[in-house]
């Protein structure tokens, strides 16, 4: 499986990480990016399982960046990882083809009741 993991801040994207890792199999893979746009030129890549996107970025932001990767691969499975968890960025998240939403800081329980609920693990 492949992961992208997304977030302008190295520091969450190591949190998030750490939290994934620990919900994942040794040889999995998981692929970074620093802003929106880089997200999109790295799923058109790699084609990852899963994507945890934040919304808050330089270049792109995670709204746009979803929408993106949606139109690409209307199957692609984006979960929204953001502080931000104002109703109306929940629901243009979810109108842009996100299917989840994690208010941040991500940790081991979040995730893992997240990715249940999906059942993506």
């Amino acid at each position: 499986m492949k992961y992208l993991v997304v977030d302008d801040s190295k520091m969450a994207r190591k949190m998030t990480i750490k939290s994934l890792q620990s919900l994942i199999n040794e040889d999995d893979e998981i692929i970074q990016a620093e802003n929106g746009q880089e997200a999109v030129e790295l799923y058109k890549e790699h084609q990852p399982n899963l994507c945890l996107m934040d919304l808050t970025m330089p270049i792109m932001d995670g709204f746009e960046a979803t929408l993106n990767i949606r139109l690409f691969d209307n199957d692609a499975k984006i979960i929204i990882i953001s502080a931000d968890i104002q109703e109306t960025s929940m629901e243009k998240s979810k109108q842009n083809g996100a299917i989840g939403f994690i208010k941040k800081p991500v940790n081991n329980a979040n995730l893992e009741a997240m990715l249940k609920k999906l059942g993506l693990i």
